[in-house]
């Protein structure tokens, strides 16, 4: 899950990031930004940020940022001087803005703190999926350990009073005396491990009541 998201800004123009730093929308989803010169845009690892912000507006450029953030498969905003293309257009995961001087640099800043929210939210999503599946996991788990308790507790009772039977009885060779005296002690320690799943009723309530706070949690934070 996204904590503090990275947003990657490619520029070599430090008017370009600091304009578009100063324009993010402050608040506690404020992220920490990475600048890093687009000349070097071939070296992107796309496990360091969340979202790039690229500046295209130089046209020798534009083509080498596209297929390299193409190829990082991250969201990505490339904002371009094209005067023939159109003022936005998605292809992928790549969001291409003409630079306008009405909409430089609000219209970014802003697109990306939404992108930014939509991927914190599909990660939320996700680890609440994974952990009502592992709390399903375990739920039927003790669901089937519960069924089985009374059964298996029922053939460890009969275990254990035929041992002691077998321990009271005259005459018998001590080599059988003494096997008989470990199954009986064998059959008190899986007896006392079963005693353990007395509660596993309201184990599993527990269970039940956590991953339901955890759902309706990320239903809010999203």
């Amino acid at each position: 899950m996204i904590n503090r998201p990275t947003v990657l800004i490619l520029s070599s123009d430090p008017a370009f990031s600091r304009e578009l730093t100063e324009a993010w929308p402050a608040g506690a989803e404020t992220p920490e930004f990475v600048l890093l010169e687009e000349d070097h845009c071939r070296e992107l690892d796309r496990d360091t940020y969340d979202l790039a912000i690229a500046d295209a507006v130089n046209p020798e450029k534009y083509a080498v940022l596209k297929q390299a953030l193409a190829a990082a498969g991250k969201p990505a905003i490339v904002i371009h001087s094209n005067t023939a293309a159109d003022a936005c257009r998605i292809q992928g995961p790549i969001l291409e803005l003409k630079r306008a001087s009405y909409s430089w640099p609000a219209m970014p800043a802003l697109l990306g703190r939404e992108i930014l929210r939509r991927l914190q939210a599909e990660a939320r999503a996700s680890e609440s999926e994974r952990l009502h599946a592992v709390a399903n996991a375990e739920a039927t788990l003790g669901r089937y350990m519960a069924e089985m308790y009374s059964t298996v507790n029922n053939a460890l009772t009969s275990v254990l009073g035929n041992a002691e039977l077998l321990l009271l009885e005259p005459g018998l060779p001590a080599p059988v005396l003494a096997q008989a005296d470990t199954i009986r002690n064998m059959a008190l320690r899986l007896h006392e491990v079963f005693q353990r799943f007395s509660s596993i009723e309201k184990e599993l309530c527990v269970v039940a009541r956590e991953s339901g706070k955890k759902t309706r949690s990320a239903a809010i934070g999203s």
